[in-house]
C-alpha cells in the first residue's frame, strides 16, 4: 500500500521507507541562482520543514555517499548542481523556546543554540582536530557571540563552509505577539543583546565560513528589529519563483490521486478534484503568478484518511491546520483590528498594500495587521487592481476559522448561553425535516435578541449571513456557500450537505432581507423582491435539477421579529 508522509518532514525517512515524495527539488538549483543569504514565509504547516531537510540532505558533506539512494529519480538527481554534498550543514530549531519571562527566553534561545552548535560537531566530528575539546568549550562558555566564535575558529581549521539553516525564526515572538504584551517584546527583542547579538555574528561568519543562509518563519515581524545588524537577507517570501516551492500545485494533486489509485467507479474524480480545491487550494504568493497551489498538509490529512479506512474522512478539516482562536483573538484586541477582521468576515475580501517587513508597533495600524493576516495564511492574493491587491479568504478550511472566531467572539461579549443540543436539534430539523423555522427560532432567540443597539447600527443582510453560518458551523451537516454565482446574481447562502453525511436529504438555498423595525412598512415589497429573486436562482442551471432542494425568503425586522416565506 502506498504510504503518505502525513505529519513526517524527514527527507531522508521519506524516500528511504517509500513514502510519497512530491518533488520540489528543481527549486534547490533555482534558489543557488537567487542569492546566498535568503529569507522565506509561508503559513503555519505548509510544507517549510521537510523542504529544510531536503536542503539539509543535498548539501550535507556527509551524505554524499547516500545522494544517489536519496536523491535518485528526482529532478536535482538528475540535474545535480556544483554545490550538492559541499557543506557542513549547521541547523538550528528555535520553534520549542519558553517564553514564559524574559529570562526564560534569554536561557532557552542560549540552550538552542549551544545544542545545534555541539550537534553539528559531532556531525562532522572526524573532519575536526581535537572535536572534543570544541564541545568542552561550548559547554563552558555562556555568551551566544563566542559560541559562535569558537565553531568558526574551528571550521576555518579544517577549510570548510557552512550552510546555516534556520528553522521558525520568529516563534519565540509570535509567542509573545500572541500575549498580546508589546512591552515584553520590546524589552526582549529590540533591547536585548542576546537576540541582536546572535545576528549580527551570524553576519560576521559569512565573512570566510557561512557561505550560505536559509532562513524560515511563519511571519516577517522580527525582521525588521533585526535588519539594523543583519541587512545582509533577501526575502525572496513573494518572488514570483517561489510561488509553488511548497504547497501542491493542481497537476501534482492530480498524480497523488493517480498514485492512490482511487478508482472513478468508487469516486468521481471530478467530484472530487472540486471538492479538494474548495476546502484546501487558492493560496497565491505573487500577483503575477497564475497556479494557485493547495495547503500540503490536509491534502495529505484527506488521502491519509482514504488509505486507512477506503472511504473520504467525514471530518473535511483537520484541527491541526486551524490557526489557535486565542492567538487570533488576542491580534485584534483593539477596535480597529476587530473591524477589519468584521470586514473581512462580511465580505471575505479586503484591498491592501503587503508589507514586506514590520515591527510589533506597527502590527495594529491596518496595512500591517492585514500584511500579517496574509503570511499567516488566513489571507491570499485573489488579483492585482491598479497599484493595490485584493486579497481573499483562500478557501474554505480558512472561512471556519473567520467564521469561528466570529462566533466565539459573539459569544464571549454578549455571554451568550447556548444549547449546544438544541442547536443541533435545530439544525438537523433542516437537514432531515426539511424544517427551517426551528434554526431561525434559535438564533432569533438566543443571538439576535441579545445584540446591542450599537450592534444594530451595522446591521444589514451581510451581517446576518454571518451569524447565520457561524453558528451553522457547529454542526458539520452542511458547508455553507455564501455568493454562489448563477446567472441571474449571487444568491445569500446555499446550504450544500457535507460529503461525510450522505442520509441527509434536504439541501438549502436562502434569500436574506433585512429591514429596521421603522420601515416595516416596506415589508410587502421586499417580500416580493426576495420571492423574485429566489425563484430566479432557484431557476438556474446549477439548482433546476437538484432534488430535494429547499428554497426560503428570510426577512428579519429589526432584531426581535422575522418571517419565513418557503418557496
Amino acid at each position: 500500500m502506498l504510504k503518505l508522509p502525513y505529519g513526517i518532514s524527514d527527507f531522508e525517512v521519506i524516500r528511504k521507507e517509500g513514502y510519497l515524495y512530491v518533488d520540489k527539488t528543481k527549486y534547490i538549483e533555482q534558489l543557488e541562482e537567487i542569492g546566498r543569504y535568503l529569507f522565506f514565509i509561508r503559513p503555519r504547516r505548509f510544507g517549510k520543514s521537510l523542504f529544510l531537510s531536503t536542503l539539509e540532505h543535498y548539501y550535507d558533506i556527509n551524505r554524499g555517499s547516500q545522494f544517489e539512494r536519496l536523491f535518485g529519480g528526482l529532478y536535482i538527481g538528475k540535474n545535480p548542481t556544483d554545490l550538492r554534498n559541499k557543506f557542513a550543514v549547521l541547523k538550528l530549531n528555535f520553534s520549542g523556546l519558553k517564553t514564559d519571562s524574559k529570562g526564560n527566553v534569554e536561557e532557552s534561545f542560549r540552550k538552542t543554540v549551544l545544542s545545534g552548535l555541539i550537534q553539528f560537531v559531532e556531525s562532522y566530528y572526524r573532519f575536526f582536530n581535537h572535536p572534543e575539546e570544541i564541545i568542552y568549550r561550548l559547554e563552558k562558555e555562556t555568551d551566544l557571540k563566542h559560541m559562535l566564535e569558537i565553531v568558526y575558529n574551528a571550521v576555518r581549521k579544517i577549510d570548510k563552509k557552512i550552510y546555516l539553516i534556520i528553522d521558525e525564526y520568529d516563534h519565540f515572538a509570535n509567542d509573545i505577539i500572541a500575549m498580546g504584551d508589546e512591552i515584553y517584546y520590546q524589552n526582549i527583542v529590540r533591547a536585548s543583546v542576546f537576540v541582536r547579538d546572535f545576528y549580527e555574528t551570524i553576519k560576521i561568519g559569512t565573512q570566510g565560513v557561512i557561505d550560505r543562509i536559509f532562513i524560515t518563519g511563519i511571519s516577517p515581524i522580527m525582521l525588521d528589529d533585526l535588519t539594523s545588524g543583519f541587512n545582509i537577507i533577501l526575502n525572496i517570501t513573494m518572488d514570483p519563483v517561489t510561488n509553488e516551492m511548497l504547497g501542491f500545485t493542481e497537476e501534482e494533486v492530480e498524480e497523488i490521486i493517480k498514485q492512490i489509485k482511487i478508482s472513478e467507479d468508487v469516486l468521481d474524480h471530478k467530484r472530487l478534484k472540486k471538492l479538494l480545491e474548495e476546502y484546501y487550494n487558492g493560496y497565491l504568493f505573487n500577483e503575477d503568478c497564475s497556479k494557485r497551489v493547495y495547503n500540503p498538509d490536509m491534502i495529505f490529512y484527506y488521502f491519509d484518511q482514504w488509505l486507512r479506512h477506503k472511504k473520504p474522512p467525514k471530518v473535511l478539516i483537520a484541527d491541526n491546520v486551524k490557526t489557535d482562536y486565542g492567538r487570533l483573538n488576542r491580534l485584534v484586541k483593539n477596535k480597529a483590528n476587530r473591524e477589519i477582521m468584521e470586514n473581512i468576515i462580511k465580505n471575505e475580501k479586503i484591498t491592501a498594500d503587503i508589507v514586506s517587513k514590520f515591527s510589533f508597533d506597527r502590527m495594529y495600524d491596518q496595512k500591517y495587521f492585514v500584511s500579517l493576516l496574509f503570511y499567516l495564511g488566513l489571507l491570499t492574493i485573489d488579483q492585482k487592481i491598479r497599484t493595490r491587491l485584493l486579497l481573499k479568504i483562500p478557501n474554505f478550511v480558512i472561512k471556519t476559522v473567520f467564521w469561528e472566531y466570529f462566533e466565539q467572539k459573539l459569544t464571549e461579549e454578549y455571554k451568550l448561553v447556548l444549547k449546544e443540543e438544541e442547536l443541533k436539534t435545530a439544525i438537523e430539523a433542516m437537514a432531515y425535516d426539511g424544517e427551517i423555522k426551528p434554526y431561525i427560532e434559535f438564533i432569533s432567540k438566543n443571538v439576535l435578541k441579545v445584540l446591542s443597539n450599537r450592534d444594530l447600527m451595522k446591521f444589514d443582510e451581510k451581517y446576518l449571513k454571518v451569524i447565520l453560518i457561524s453558528f451553522l458551523i457547529q454542526s458539520n451537516i452542511y458547508k455553507p456557500i455564501s455568493e454562489r454565482e448563477v446567472e441571474n446574481g449571487y444568491i445569500d447562502i446555499f446550504l450544500e450537505k457535507d460529503i461525510g453525511f450522505v442520509d441527509v436529504k434536504y439541501e438549502w438555498l436562502w434569500e436574506l432581507k433585512y429591514i429596521k423595525r421603522r420601515e416595516k412598512d416596506q415589508l410587502e415589497r421586499i417580500r416580493e423582491e426576495g420571492l423574485a429573486q429566489l425563484r430566479e436562482y432557484a431557476d438556474s442551471n446549477v439548482f433546476r435539477d437538484k432534488k430535494n432542494l429547499k428554497k426560503a425568503l428570510i426577512i428579519f425586522i429589526g432584531k426581535g421579529e422575522y418571517e419565513i416565506v418557503n418557496l
